[in-house]
């Protein structure tokens, strides 16, 4: 099967095209550096020639006000170029909780980008994940002020990103799921203390000091950021992550 893996380039993409093309497929990668904009459309048609699934990796560059426009653009691109090329799946990979966090803007961009895919002419699939480890020292970084660290008590279910990728291998070389599959980590922390195992394991002397109004992740309440009971949980523990 040949599939078209735009954004193939980052932490998820090139993990999907190694897993599918070991996998005996032909996972081609596409991003800016092969010639593809999604936002302008350019290098569209001929990515998609012959491919007979599009996943659709890439994010806007923004987490503010500019996102659902971005997400808006690139989809409307992606399925009218999908739709012409006779493409018969096309897949994106969304957020777990999405649709629970309406005071962030990005989260409804998120949702913006599912809705568009599942009122588009092409057979689909959605893949939301939660927050991966490789973002946990970004996140940290965001509410740093000299050798403190602010964090709310958010609850999440962080997952790796290698965890992700195969999820997202999975579901593409599979049929359309014409629906949402989730996927998240085996474990559940408040933020403020994934902060604290974070700073030790690097040994790492910043404070996490506990402030429930700190950071982007502090609009999520109560389990908005947690897998539901029909999710796939991954095996792969933050400690042994770390460990790593």
């Amino acid at each position: 099967m040949k599939i078209a893996v735009i954004g193939g380039t980052g932490l998820i993409g090139s993990q999907v095209v190694k897993i599918l093309n070991a996998g005996g497929h032909e996972a081609v990668p596409h991003s800016p550096s092969t010639g593809l904009d999604l936002l302008s459309g350019q290098g569209l048609a001929e990515a998609l020639t012959g491919a007979d699934v599009v996943v659709n990796l890439t994010n806007s560059p923004t987490f503010d006000d500019a996102s659902p426009a971005f997400f808006q653009k690139t989809m409307d691109n992606l399925l009218a170029a999908a739709q012409a090329a006779g493409v018969g799946h096309a897949v994106i990979l969304s957020i777990v909780g999405a649709d629970q966090v309406p005071g962030l803007v990005y989260y409804r961009a998120k949702v913006l980008q599912e809705d568009i895919l599942k009122s588009g002419p092409v057979p689909y699939s959605i893949v939301r994940a939660t927050q991966f480890y490789e973002f946990i020292d970004a996140v940290l970084s965001w509410t740093t002020d000299g050798d403190t660290v602010r964090l709310p008590t958010t609850l999440v279910q962080p997952m790796a990103s290698a965890d992700v990728a195969q999820a997202v291998a999975d579901v593409s070389a599979g049929a359309p799921l014409q629906g949402t599959r989730s996927i998240a980590g085996p474990e559940v922390f408040p933020l403020d203390e994934l902060g604290r195992i974070t700073l030790a394991a690097h040994g790492d002397h910043r404070t996490v000091v506990t402030d429930n109004s700190a950071g982007m992740f502090a609009a999520a309440t109560g389990d908005a950021l947690i897998a539901t009971d029909d999710a796939v949980i991954a095996t792969t523990t933050y400690r042994k992550w770390l460990a790593r």
